[in-house]
């Protein structure tokens, strides 16, 4: 199910107020239809990684197929007042907005790309308004997904190979952050959720044990897990900690032989707490030794990309790896920090593109000028070696600018890909987006090559340096006057 499905057809006032007051201004300065080029990108890596896998993609394409302002919504900003009591806009700007729909250009990143920062995830190209109206929609859904997508990249890397289940919906922020992350996370890497409204609108695969509380409604441990088994004879993993995390083993194998000599077997058995490694080590042994080889061992608890790697290296005997609050919230990384910036305008006076600047005293958050792309530079043996960013206008060259050593230099490459792809032509959506499934196993193949790659080059192309400087050189000299 679409995003716009979930909610209302029209998501348009999913914005911040300034928006809307900074597009009433537009309309009454006539700069409105002006031409536009905007940018969506983050400038500093997630949790200290050395990649973001970009999601969220399918979602901006419903936001903008289902664009507009519907009567109720004209009326709510109608009802709006300024401080003197007067209404906030305009009743021509809002029979303006009324009738406006999205008409322009969308270039992006596909989904489960990985993608380095100040490299465009989305290149919107339209009216100044429809741009600014879309700022914050986009921003939400990107940032967002694409964390949460990174975080999970990161956890199925660690987990190498096991399969990672997403429990995280009863700590997620909210029921979107919850299906939200239920999406993000299946992208990234994991295997299914427990999440059964993300599995009924995604179509992801649903998985899960029982609580605590299924156990301590029984007169004793052994009657829970029997009575569990029974209803779910081929399908049960058994959380054995409630009491005694060995003791609740030994008993779990007399569940898994009593289903085995009805033609049935247990999936697992589940560890919550205590030391995973010790009690895993200890549970396999008795599984084994039983005859249990094929239960298999669920964990959780608090895992992350961190714990799963210490017991992995400790020498943990867990087949799968149940990872919910460190994940849905993105632990311990509050926000991407995408951002959305201004880098070409229509001048009212001669109708050309002018390449815009945003200053800063911050090196870092002064952003670049016209219409970017990015391209990507693979060597010989086929791992990526460089991501540089280009103006399309001036076209792509391989004498680049370190953006972290701040050196010019030429780099020696085998191929190259150019990253943004056409989304949208004129108001038309021209790309067919890729099932979820196709999406994760893209983002899987992503981040396994970026895992193996060396130290990734970033960079923008010489000439793309230099006219940042000259305009950045021109915009302090006329403005510090």
């Amino acid at each position: 199910m679409k995003l716009t499905q979930r909610y209302r057809p029209n998501l348009s006032l999913l914005t911040d107020l300034y928006q809307l007051t900074m597009s009433n201004g537009y309309f009454k300065a006539g700069m409105h239809e002006l031409s536009s080029v905007f940018h969506l990108f983050y400038r500093k890596q997630p949790f200290n990684g050395n990649f973001t896998i970009a999601a969220g993609l399918s979602d901006v394409i419903d936001l903008l197929q289902n664009f507009h302002f519907d009567e109720e919504d004209i009326e709510f900003l109608a009802d709006q007042r300024n401080a003197k009591g007067e209404a906030l806009f305009d009743q021509k700007f809002l029979n303006y907005l009324a009738d406006l729909r999205f008409k322009g250009n969308l270039y992006a990143i596909p989904e489960g790309s990985v993608v380095f920062p100040f490299h465009p995830i989305l290149r919107i190209e339209t009216d100044l308004i429809t741009a600014q109206l879309l700022e914050t929609a986009m921003l939400n859904i990107i940032n967002f997904q694409s964390l949460i997508a990174t975080k999970s990249a990161r956890i199925c890397l660690a987990a190498e190979g096991d399969k990672v289940m997403e429990f995280g919906l009863r700590r997620a922020q909210g029921p979107d952050g919850g299906l939200s992350a239920a999406r993000a996370a299946y992208i990234g890497g994991c295997h299914a959720t427990s999440n059964v409204l993300a599995g009924r609108l995604y179509g992801i695969p649903i998985s899960g044990t029982h609580a605590h509380s299924w156990v301590m409604s029984f007169e004793n441990e052994l009657d829970a897990f029997m009575s569990y088994a029974s209803s779910q004879p081929d399908d049960s993993v058994l959380l054995v900690d409630t009491y005694d995390t060995l003791a609740g083993v030994k008993k779990a194998i007399v569940v898994a032989q009593h289903l085995a000599a009805n033609g049935s077997r247990l999936k697992g058995i589940r560890l919550d707490s205590g030391d995973l490694c010790q009690l895993s080590i200890e549970a396999r042994a008795l599984l084994d030794e039983a005859g249990c080889t094929d239960v298999k061992i669920v964990a959780s608890n608090d895992l992350d990309e961190y714990r799963i790697k210490a017991l992995k290296e400790q020498g943990a005997k867990i087949d799968i790896w149940g990872v919910g609050t460190r994940l849905v919230t993105a632990y311990d990384q509050a926000a991407l920090g995408g951002v959305y910036k201004l880098a070409a305008l229509e001048d009212p006076k001669s109708g050309q593109m002018l390449d815009k600047v945003k200053l800063s005293e911050q090196n870092i958050k002064t952003s670049l000028p016209g219409k970017l792309n990015s391209m990507r530079l693979y060597a010989k043996s086929s791992l990526p070696v460089t991501d540089i960013i280009y103006n399309e206008n001036e076209g792509f060259s391989s004498r680049y600018f370190n953006l972290y050593s701040n050196s010019i230099s030429d780099i020696v490459y085998h191929k190259k890909e150019t990253q943004l792809q056409a989304i949208f032509k004129q108001g038309k959506l021209v790309y067919q987006s890729p099932g979820l499934d196709a999406i994760r196993a893209f983002a899987m193949k992503q981040s396994r090559l970026f895992k193996d790659a060396p130290q990734h080059v970033n960079g923008i192309t010489e000439k793309l340096h230099l006219k940042r400087e000259k305009i950045i050189n021109n915009l302090r000299n006329q403005n510090t006057k």
